[in-house]
């Protein structure tokens, strides 16, 4: 069993230098534009409201809201939630950052046309109550993307990233085959899009399986 504050220490000590990965941070033009061209193609015509699920340090948080989305972002950890809020701010666009359970977000009665998590599933205790808790947040006819993949996370080769995570049902990242068969009985239809071949949107060649499951309600 993981333990979430271990959770929360990790995850802030590692937003400072987050950004410095290509497909956190999107620096690079064509790394930034790869995912602004799949975010569009991917999410409802704006404007639209979006829960970013761990959402980290905003990035594509900024890139929807930029589009003209109405984003919400959720994280556990606090120092990623003030990132966020300073990326979107010094870009001069808005969103509504806070620091929550990403298995369960505190978003109450209210409900969104696109929920979106990236890299997130694999970290989860309970991944499949998180999946039926996102799904309960959008609107009939709304869109969940989840961009998952099986990938050398840190710790793999070695010690677990926290104490307890070599026990996580996903660890180290869900086939999109196993992640399919979870989201299928929540949802009204679903496609998965590889994205392992897509050199732009990691910022060089990967080798391990990435791809996009879009599901509507």
């Amino acid at each position: 069993m993981t333990d979430t504050s271990e959770i929360t220490d990790y995850w802030n000590a590692a937003a400072e230098a987050f950004d410095d990965e290509p497909d956190h941070g999107l620096r690079a033009a064509r790394t930034r534009a790869a995912w602004d061209r799949l975010l569009r193609g991917w999410a409802p015509i704006p404007p639209s409201d979006v829960l970013d699920i761990g959402c980290g340090t905003g990035s594509l948080s900024e890139l929807l809201a930029a589009a003209g989305h109405r984003v919400t972002g959720v994280d556990l950890a606090p120092r990623m939630i003030e990132r966020a809020q300073s990326k979107l701010a010094s870009a001069g666009l808005p969103g509504h950052f806070f620091v929550g359970d990403a298995a369960a977000p505190a978003t109450g009665d209210e409900q969104f046309d696109l929920v979106v998590s990236r890299h997130l599933v694999w970290t989860l205790p309970d991944p499949k109550a998180a999946l039926r808790e996102w799904v309960a947040r959008l609107r009939p006819g709304g869109t969940l993307l989840l961009i998952e993949g099986r990938w050398r996370e840190a710790g793999q080769s070695g010690e677990p990233y926290v104490a307890g995570a070599e026990t996580l049902p996903w660890n180290g990242g869900v086939h999109s085959d196993d992640l399919a068969a979870a989201v299928e009985p929540l949802v009204a239809a679903l496609r998965v899009e590889p994205l392992s071949d897509n050199a732009d949107l990691w910022g060089r060649a990967v080798d391990d399986l990435r791809y996009a499951l879009i599901a509507h309600v």
